[in-house]
């Protein structure tokens, strides 16, 4: 059974761009969400996808709750999930391998190891060898955050009195040999995981807005530069078409009909394929984003520097391609004499015939 459609959830426009763009390339059909909150909802009311991608970071639910909210779900439970994350430690790969994780795709992606990691899942799925869903408790996966164990052991208790032994009482309470005391080792310890997993957040949502701001704005850049480029080519064809014309317009009206005719196809012609060749495609913007997203930079100066070569470009095409248009006609005359079905053989028979016949009439009032 192959792969054929994917789940993407992650808060990062970039990141689901990129990643989206490496999934479309093996014939995958793509659904996003924008958060885990949005990818429940969506597995609730949608088809369900052959695999799911999860963001390991996110705000509110973040990756790690929304899979167990998932694998405690029969109706999704056994929906492949593969982690991004950064995160990729051998204890992080067993925790999350426990909680019904299928593997670990590291951020940012990359082809290779995207390709590595489908086609061993298509390989499980094809041969039925895929882990079994974990059992979890509902209420446990609601509950339970994604924070960093405590060297603390299991049904144990805190106090900030010192440690009894024997017989003696605290507070007239007999001890327990589970009693842990609140040292200020496990004070740091508490609070240097609550600060980091505070500060790895709120750094992520940062980064996210940056790389969402800058993809606009690309996004934003390269419409008005193809905007202007194609005015700029629409009001240089326009000067053409209106010079051609004038200077045709002493022909006679037959002659000048066809010529403005043919002309004008070639005009087109050429005009499209200007359009073709002029500028950036959608595949030039594909590649830019994709680089972006890849390095994590933003350089202005190189955006300066893109929207003018751009602009330059448009103009000379215009420029070399209005120099250029009486030598291709001239050519293609020669060129088609050969060829008997050729349009621009045709023209130029019909504009010698017309001058022939101007000269007759010419001649015919002189000596007449």
């Amino acid at each position: 059974m192959a792969i054929k459609n994917a789940l993407l959830v992650d808060d990062s426009k970039v990141a689901r761009f990129a990643l989206s763009k490496l999934l479309e390339s093996r014939d995958m059909e793509v659904n996003m969400a924008g958060s885990a909150e949005e990818a429940l909802d969506y597995l609730s009311k949608s088809d369900r996808p052959d695999v799911i991608f999860m963001d390991h970071l996110m705000p509110g639910m973040n990756g790690v709750e929304a899979t167990k909210a998932i694998k405690s779900n029969p109706n999704t439970a056994d929906i492949p999930i593969i982690m991004c994350t950064s995160k990729k430690s051998t204890n992080f790969t067993e925790e999350a391998l426990n909680f019904g994780v299928y593997n670990i795709l590291t951020k940012p992606p990359h082809n290779e190891g995207l390709n590595q990691v489908l086609d061993n899942l298509s390989r499980d799925v094809t041969d039925g060898t895929l882990p079994e869903p974990p059992a979890v408790d509902p209420t446990e996966a609601a509950n339970q955050p994604d924070e960093e164990p405590f060297n603390i052991p299991v049904n144990t208790s805190v106090d900030m009195a010192p440690k009894t032994t024997g017989s003696e009482t605290l507070n007239g309470h007999p001890s327990s040999s589970n009693l842990v005391p609140l040292t200020s080792d496990l004070i740091e310890q508490i609070s240097r995981s609550a600060v980091k997993t505070h500060i790895n957040n709120r750094l992520h949502e940062l980064l996210s807005s940056l790389f969402d701001e800058q993809f606009d704005h690309l996004k934003r850049v390269l419409d008005e530069t193809r905007n202007r480029q194609e005015s700029a080519i629409e009001e240089r064809m326009n000067a053409m078409s209106a010079m051609l014309k004038e200077r045709t317009q002493n022909l006679r009206d037959d002659i000048a009909a066809e010529v403005n005719l043919n002309v004008g196809l070639e005009l087109k012609e050429l005009k499209n394929e200007l359009k073709k060749n002029s500028g950036f495609t959608v595949e030039h913007m594909a590649e830019l984003k994709d680089h972006i997203t890849s390095v994590q930079t933003i350089d202005t100066e190189f955006w300066q520097t893109l929207q003018s070569e751009a602009i330059q470009q448009a103009h000379e095409i215009s420029r070399e391609t209005a120099e250029d248009i009486a030598q291709r006609t001239i050519d293609l005359f020669i060129a088609q004499q050969r060829a008997s079905s050729s349009r621009i053989y045709t023209i130029g028979l019909a504009v010698s015939l017309g001058i022939f016949s101007v000269g007759i009439i010419w001649l015919s009032g002189l000596f007449g």
